[in-house]
């Protein structure tokens, strides 16, 4: 009795290594995409009411933990019966990463100058304002599900080779940490501005009022810098997994350094399928007019 009690306590010891060693790993190769989807959410999420800034983004993170609840065990299923179905979707997810990528570049690079049409709130109504709202949160909790697949998918390639209950143990870790640990940088990043004014007006210091004011300054920079860091690494974790899952590539960047293999094989794959997107939307136009 007591042996088979030990040898519980050494397989229960033996799973939680496992889950361990291959959490660090997924978390790695996740990164990328956890940073881009806090840059993403942040953006997004600083666009309301102050008022209606926290309760939105909650709506928003049950909406992601309701995404990762439907992902999860499609990701688990197509792992064990049509595992290739999986490289695909990562392949195809990382296309779609690539193109997001290389078009903020071009924005970046060619759209500086075009400031986004911006509604104004004053006299509205609450309806035309709620719609808005809803607007937002149905864009937001869209790019979170299609962060998700590829976050999801991501962490699970990482641990094929380990037993399904590592898998589901690891993925899921993961998939928490995504939203829960996003959500709540993202929440704190939003209220920047208001901790800094609260800050300012309670005038109990000249260094308060100096911290305050730092903190509203410091906000729209903190997502201007969240949205670059967010960018490269679209491109990077677009690049490893075209490199890492098209065999045929290994020849091609055989020699040149793995960082420079992805940069460039992000570049190239986002550029290509930015110029079929544009390349449709002409014909898609050209279409309607006649």
């Amino acid at each position: 009795m007591a042996s088979s009690f030990f040898a519980l306590l050494d397989d229960i010891s033996v799973l939680m290594d496992d889950v361990a060693t291959m959490s660090k790993v997924a978390t790695e190769k996740t990164a990328g995409i956890l940073g881009d989807d806090l840059a993403v959410n942040a953006e997004k999420s600083s666009d309301f009411l102050n008022s209606r800034e926290l309760p939105v983004l909650w709506q928003i993170t049950k909406a992601s933990l309701l995404n990762k609840v439907m992902i999860l065990p499609v990701a688990f299923l197509l792992s064990a019966f049509v595992p290739i179905v999986i490289t695909i979707i990562l392949i195809m997810g990382g296309v779609y990463l690539s193109y997001e990528g290389v078009e903020k570049i071009i924005g970046f690079l060619f759209h500086r100058g075009h400031k986004k049409q911006v509604k104004k709130i004053v006299g509205q109504s609450d309806e035309e304002l709620k719609t808005q709202e809803n607007e937002k949160v149905k864009s937001a909790v869209f790019v979170d599900f299609i962060l998700s697949i590829e976050i999801v998918i991501i962490a699970l390639s990482t641990v094929t080779e380990s037993t399904i209950l590592v898998q589901i143990i690891v993925v899921t870790l993961i998939a928490l940490m995504a939203t829960v640990g996003v959500y709540g940088i993202v929440a704190l990043i939003v209220r920047m501005d208001d901790m800094g004014y609260k800050l300012i007006k309670a005038n109990k210091s000249k260094f308060a009022a100096t911290l305050g004011m730092g903190l509203v300054n410091a906000l729209p920079w903190v997502i201007k810098t969240l949205n670059v860091v967010g960018t490269v690494a679209l491109i990077l974790v677009a690049g490893g997994i075209f490199t890492h899952n098209l065999y045929f590539a290994h020849d091609l960047i055989s020699g040149i350094p793995k960082m420079l293999a992805d940069t460039a094989a992000g570049l190239v794959v986002g550029s290509l399928a930015l110029l079929v997107v544009l390349l449709f939307n002409k014909i898609k136009s050209k279409l309607l007019i006649n």
